[in-house]
């Protein structure tokens, strides 16, 4: 047990959803005891066994089911000893009560940016949870007097800041940098990696643009389809507050995958 443990710690911390399935209750004659644990990934079974055989396969695809819809649930499971018999391994016409335990690593939010905006979009990420990264060459921008108990700060160029950020499904990006170059240059950097949400600020024009000159660089429609711009609920925010919280907003409907 202790293995399937470190093993799943290891995957989340790597950036990985994985399942931990659990049996919490037995009823006549099972293959394993209550606490026996499986770990599955989206791909299938990483680790362990509950008994092997039609049940257990049975269950790592409702272990995959509960990664996409990122849903912990409870299953139940029993087997007479006429259709235990057709397949070793399977439950031997007892009943397993099993708890599906979806973990998934801390979302963070990577900030482009570290003008007006950005100070009240971490202040607000950090309220609600998120791990914060904040990004901006500028060391009299970026630094701490400005975002207090912020996670981690770059002070590096966009491309080499690049290199220290692990971008994952947990992982939203809020593009706000101080001008449309940087923001390009951002966008076209950060647009095929696997984050949850990519947002932009600007204008619906500048970020035409934008989109233009990614097209012309070989950026999918497709992909761009994915990108918040411009970026936020349209709240007829205004102040650097207001922005910040129309941004948060749109990240809380897809964090709950209301969009």
């Amino acid at each position: 047990m202790t293995e399937i443990l470190k093993e799943a710690l290891k995957r989340i911390e790597q950036g990985e959803n994985v399942a931990l399935v659990t049996i919490i209750e037995t009823r006549g004659s099972t293959p394993r005891e209550a606490g026996s644990k499986i770990l599955v990934g989206k791909d299938g079974l990483i680790m362990g066994t509950i008994g092997g055989g039609i049940t257990e396969a049975k269950v790592i695809e409702e272990a995959k089911k509960s990664l996409q819809e990122r849903k912990s649930k409870i299953l139940n499971y029993s087997l007479t000893r006429k259709a235990a018999a057709l397949e070793a391994g399977a439950i031997c016409g007892g009943e397993m009560k099993l708890f599906i335990d979806i973990l998934n690593p801390k979302e963070k939010i990577i900030i482009f940016g570290a003008g007006h905006i950005s100070i009240f979009v971490a202040k607000l990420a950090k309220i609600l949870g998120f791990n914060v990264t904040v990004v901006d060459e500028r060391e009299e921008f970026a630094n701490q007097d400005r975002f207090p108990g912020i996670d981690c700060i770059l002070v590096k160029e966009v491309q080499d800041a690049l290199k220290d950020l692990d971008i994952n499904s947990s992982t939203y990006i809020v593009i706000i940098t101080r001008g449309h170059l940087m923001d390009e240059e951002v966008l076209g950097s950060v647009i095929g990696t696997e984050a949850k949400y990519i947002g932009m600020i600007g204008s619906k024009k500048k970020n035409q643009t934008i989109f233009q000159h990614l097209k012309e660089k070989g950026i999918a429609e497709k992909e761009l389809e994915k990108v918040y711009a411009p970026i936020g609920l349209d709240i007829g925010a205004q102040t650097p507050e207001e922005i910040a919280v129309s941004i948060m907003a749109e990240i809380i409907q897809v964090r709950r995958k209301e969009v």
